[in-house]
């Protein structure tokens, strides 16, 4: 199982880049980035520099978005830092949550990530494709540039088109019941595709946060540093409850039932330890969704989704120990995967 790390592009950029330096020298093989540029820096300007100090280090958005940027831009950008580094980035996408909500904007429809994710892939690995009706291609693109495509998803809809087209599937809860559930979904799409369903690369992408022990006020500590990610979550739920209804047997009820007191959500504090907007989560949803507790803990859960076929764990570590758990799991963690 690889080990990824997850940062915000908070200012300073410094401070980034050298997390990932360290998280580099402690055995994570990937460093990923959010993607929404009015509330962080521009990720692919970061993205160039995390390369340049870095040597094994994959680097990628968790996830960028069809809209923001043209799809021709998109592409220029991953094929440019391919070739300066080598193949050395993945291109995760979704729909566009904060990045498109923030600007007063809808997040795009599967058809348009679909048809997204075809032209991205195409052109930065230098072949034509039709783009808005005209013909396009990278023309200083060279032989063997190569970007794999990681969908983020959780709606049964876009868990089939994950199955059927993407390179890699983005979870973004580390709960093992609905990792299960949502791996079988994407596997069985490929398969009725044509596909190896053993080809979609499966990464889990949760918090992390390692306690010095189990005791009642280190785990409290720890889940009110990672209850945030209930709400983020939360927003994905709603939609679709939204979209399918309560109960429609169509999203486990074991992921729509916590927000039934969901109230509302301020993106001025997205991704962040202490969101108001997160009180709702319950302390059972932040041990299911994230991993909290020693190392010890953090290992048995691994060790379970491992089990369960996720090839990827990307820590998001936004909260008050960002290098302490770099390096615990650098010393505690990493070796025993």
């Amino acid at each position: 199982m690889d080990i990824g790390l997850v940062l915000q592009t908070d200012p300073p950029a410094r401070l980034l880049i050298d997390r990932m330096i360290r998280a580099e020298q402690a055995g994570f093989s990937h460093g990923w980035t959010f993607d929404s540029c009015v509330l962080w820096q521009e990720p692919f300007v970061i993205y160039s520099r995390i390369l340049a100090e870095t040597e094994r280090l994959t680097v990628g958005p968790m996830v960028t978005n069809p809209s923001t940027r043209t799809w021709e831009v998109t592409a220029s950008l991953f094929a440019t830092l391919n070739d300066m580094y080598g193949n050395r980035t993945i291109c995760g996408i979704g729909r566009g949550d904060s990045a498109m909500r923030v600007a007063g904007r809808r997040p795009a429809t599967l058809d348009r990530l679909s048809q997204a994710m075809h032209t991205i892939k195409e052109l930065a690995e230098g072949r034509t494709v039709e783009v808005d009706g005209t013909e396009m291609h990278l023309p200083w693109v060279g032989p063997g540039a190569a970007l794999p495509v990681w969908m983020g998803a959780y709606g049964p809809k876009a868990l089939a088109l994950t199955g059927r087209q993407a390179d890699g599937f983005i979870l973004q809860l580390a709960d093992p019941y609905l990792t299960e559930y949502m791996i079988k979904a994407v596997r069985t799409a490929a398969a009725e595709a044509g596909r190896d369903p053993a080809s979609v690369t499966i990464c889990v992408a949760a918090p992390a946060y390692v306690t010095a022990d189990d005791s009642p006020a280190a785990l409290a500590h720890a889940r009110e540093q990672c209850r945030w990610f209930g709400g983020m979550v939360g927003n994905h739920v709603a939609d679709l409850v939204s979209h399918y209804g309560e109960h429609s047997g169509l999203v486990p009820d074991a992921l729509t039932d916590y927000i039934k007191n969901r109230e509302g959500y301020d993106y001025s504090h997205h991704g962040r330890a202490g969101n108001p907007d997160t009180a709702f989560v319950p302390d059972e949803i932040v041990d299911r969704f994230c991993l909290i507790g020693p190392v010890e803990a953090q290992r048995a859960r691994l060790a379970e989704l491992r089990s369960l076929g996720v090839d990827q764990f990307a820590v998001y570590a936004m909260h008050d120990a960002v290098e302490a758990t770099i390096d615990a799991y650098g010393t505690d963690v990493i070796p025993q995967l």
